[in-house]
């Protein structure tokens, strides 16, 4: 915990370091300590930061001021000591997560996705994790809008969620990595049943997403990047699979880099489908890639 009395010394301090929390002393801060907050909460960079406001003395109008001047939690002598401290920590916890969070599909992103597939290898447990991807998403854009594409990158988090939420229930976890990758974490028993629905879900909604036309025809003309017209099949969707039933992870990274080279794989092959990587550590890069195709 640092101290700092000026406010233009706060500001300063939290453009360059955004510090886990800020706490403003009301009493002691007065209407330059209003104005400090209004300036943290009004800059983009900055209103991530979590600001709580302490008033010596309980005043409504007072707490009111506060909270219209942006303060996220204003602390008071109606509340305990145990429960300021509650407060303050429920605080910086929100904070954390909404920072998180994927803010076109409120799904957690890079940072929880770490957190859900360290908290598994910390408990031992047998995971799958499923980088799901989407194919010729950015010919739909340029065909249709990004507006269009948003929508579909929503229908797709929808029915990932879904699908986990009900086959697996909290054993599962969905997160958005950005754009239209998504990270699915499930385990390994769930695998195929997971998967396939996913995929039988997503190829019955996602020509719905394209006009008449399109759909009927079940591809398009498009451009490629040298302006030359070509055939562009409606979106499908590629998973890639990797669990640790046959390998030793240290690290997320590890994960996350062995699951970017199985989507990558499975973005190789015709139509929407899911590959499992099925090699072992011991027997090196000689190992058979398995896959399983829905």
């Amino acid at each position: 915990m640092i101290s700092i009395p000026q406010a233009a010394a706060v500001e300063e301090r939290v453009l360059r370091s955004l510090p886990t929390l800020v706490v403003v002393d009301a009493d002691s801060a007065g209407e330059e300590g209003m104005e400090l907050c209004s300036r943290l909460k009004g800059d983009a960079y900055t209103a991530i930061v979590p600001l709580a406001v302490v008033i010596n003395r309980h005043a409504t109008d007072a707490v009111r001021r506060w909270f219209a001047a942006g303060a996220d939690e204003v602390i008071t002598p109606l509340f305990e000591p145990g429960e300021q401290a509650g407060r303050l920590d429920a605080l910086v916890t929100r904070a954390e997560r909404d920072v998180a969070v994927n803010p076109s599909t409120r799904l957690p992103g890079t940072t929880e996705i770490e957190r859900a597939v360290r908290r598994r290898m910390e408990r031992g447990e047998l995971f799958a994790v499923c980088y799901a991807d989407l194919d010729h998403f950015k010919e739909y854009n340029d065909r249709y809008s990004y507006y269009d594409g948003d929508r579909v990158i929503y229908l797709l988090s929808r029915i990932l969620h879904d699908v986990v939420r009900g086959m697996v229930g909290p054993e599962g976890f969905v997160g958005h990595i950005g754009g239209d990758d998504f990270i699915v974490v499930i385990p390994i028993e769930s695998i195929q049943a997971v998967c396939t629905e996913v995929l039988d879900v997503f190829d019955t909604l996602v020509p719905y997403q394209y006009n008449e036309q399109d759909r009927r025809a079940g591809y398009y003309f498009g451009k490629d990047r040298r302006g030359q017209l070509h055939r562009v099949p409606l979106m499908t969707l590629s998973i890639g699979v990797v669990t640790n039933k046959h390998r030793r992870f240290a690290h997320p990274a590890q994960v996350s880099e062995l699951a970017t080279e199985m989507k990558s794989y499975a973005k190789t092959q015709a139509g929407s489908v899911f590959v499992v990587d099925r090699r072992h550590d011991r027997e090196g890069n000689d190992e058979e890639r398995g896959d399983s195709e829905a």
